[in-house]
């Protein structure tokens, strides 16, 4: 069973490894794989740019995770920054804790000190915390020296992000799973009309989808031209 804060921050749907376009991050899926079956190192540590998977791929994790009856939780901390600390006491009890995008909280004594003692209870108890960043560990700006140095102790990844080649792969892997057909041409089309973010690109076809469902229509181009 999945384990939630009070907050009800959940989970997308869509945040699978069955949705994940891999390009040259095998090795990084690879080892959340066995994460999310209590298997392989207990912490790791993915940093790339905004927008290139870092969220998903954290989420995957505790997808998978719930799958083998294990419990995980899922902590973006662009969203609980402003909530007390305490929103981590008893984390330690789950199999599995993401928190996601660190860096917003670099600087902040209380939280880098709150993070730094969740490491430690997380370890004593053999679960495994997986972190995610834009940038790696030397540039987050962490204060506290005892919380940088244990970032740095288990896998540290750069996720990969993905040219126009590959983004356009990933929009036709993400539509073919949603039961659409995306022509080259079509992707393409909305590549280049896009930001290259694979959140916002993988939100529009979502979208397009719906709204393709209730026109009764295909995605061609003139279809996604009059819908952006």
């Amino acid at each position: 069973m999945s384990v939630q804060l009070p907050l009800h921050i959940g989970l997308r749907d869509s945040a699978t490894f069955g949705n994940f376009y891999p390009v040259d991050n095998h090795q990084l899926i690879a080892e959340l794989r066995r994460c999310a079956n209590n298997q392989g190192e207990h912490f790791i540590f993915i940093h790339g740019l905004s927008g290139s998977g870092k969220s998903h791929c954290l989420q995957a994790v505790c997808h998978a995770a719930t799958e083998q009856q294990l419990q995980a939780s899922y902590l973006p901390m662009r969203e609980i920054k402003t909530m007390p600390v305490a929103v981590l006491e008893g984390m330690e009890q789950l199999d599995i804790v993401c928190l996601d995008d660190i860096d917003e909280i670099a600087g902040d004594r209380e939280w880098e000190t709150a993070i730094f003692n969740l490491y430690n209870r997380i370890r004593d108890n053999s679960g495994r915390l997986l972190l995610s960043a834009n940038v790696n560990v030397e540039e987050l700006g962490i204060n506290l020296k005892d919380l940088q140095s244990r970032l740095a102790w288990g896998l540290v990844f750069r996720i990969e992000t993905l040219d126009d080649t590959a983004l356009e792969k990933a929009m036709q892997c993400r539509a073919k799973a949603r039961g659409m057909d995306l022509p080259d041409e079509v992707a393409s089309y909305i590549l280049k009309r896009s930001v290259r973010d694979t959140n916002a690109l993988f939100n529009l076809l979502e979208k397009l989808d719906r709204e393709s469902l209730a026109a009764q229509r295909k995605l061609t181009i003139p279809f996604v031209k009059e819908f952006l």
